[in-house]
């Protein structure tokens, strides 16, 4: 039986880059495709209120990213909240990417706002905590692309942190082997990630913050870990498809 996981889009591609990359949801679909796993998807356009009538209609789940704020707390956060709440109480396991792992912080007590540093922009390192299993072969360390101002400044006590940064103490977080969040993005690529960038310099992305990328980004030796936190995503839910 091939695993449903259902994408709960929170927020949707720029739309001058939409054609050509897809959506949120279509690049989740992409990464696992070329990380060697097929699922089956059914995606739910929450910031339109579309929502799954339970949460056991998927075995898994996963929260994009969104141009959103965590804190306007509106309608349909209130609403997605409740539903990460009964995804854990049916036990589905979920994953949450930037908007998705600051909004599974919030429902879990956790706080989110603007991060007194600014902006996180291009591509980030991150460093595991001892004892974390290792992303890649001889290394504790992976690289994302990251796109936010916002973040987990207070921690949920059920969580525990993975990965962490100077920049970014709260970078990865897993609840009780039920929910693994990450605040970058493994479903960005190089290439949309410094397009990203282009299109958002000097409107919401200062331009001081987009140029540093774009060095980072336009280097020769540019590029990210996705396929292996892809890897590392697949293997945590369908490690848990015993508990249903």
């Amino acid at each position: 039986m091939t695993l449903k996981v259902g994408i709960l889009a929170a927020g949707i591609t720029p739309d001058n880059l939409l054609a050509e990359f897809g959506s949120y949801a279509d690049m989740f679909k992409d990464l696992f495709k070329r990380a060697g796993y097929e699922f089956d998807y059914a995606t739910f356009d929450v910031r339109d209120d579309d929502f799954p009538g339970s949460a056991s209609d998927c075995d898994a789940w996963i929260i994009t990213g969104s141009k959103a704020n965590v804190y306007q707390d509106l309608p349909w956060m209130r609403r997605l909240k409740l539903l990460i709440l009964d995804i854990y109480k049916v036990d589905r396991p979920m994953l949450g990417i930037c908007f998705g792992h600051q909004i599974i912080a919030e429902a879990f007590g956790g706080s989110v706002d603007k991060y007194s540093e600014g902006w996180g922009a291009g591509l980030h390192h991150y460093e595991l905590l001892p004892g974390v299993s290792a992303v890649k072969p001889n290394s504790n360390e992976f690289t994302l692309s990251a796109m936010h101002q916002d973040q987990v400044v207070v921690k949920p006590d059920r969580a525990n942190v993975l990965a962490f940064s100077a920049f970014c103490p709260f970078a990865a977080l897993q609840y009780d082997n039920r929910i693994l969040t990450f605040q970058a993005h493994p479903e960005f690529d190089v290439t949309f990630e410094t397009r990203l960038v282009r299109h958002l310099r000097g409107q919401s992305l200062p331009e001081s913050n987009a140029d540093q990328a774009l060095e980072e980004l336009g280097a020769p030796a540019a590029t990210t870990d996705s396929l292996a936190i892809a890897g590392w995503m697949a293997r945590f839910v369908l490690r848990n498809q015993e508990n249903f």
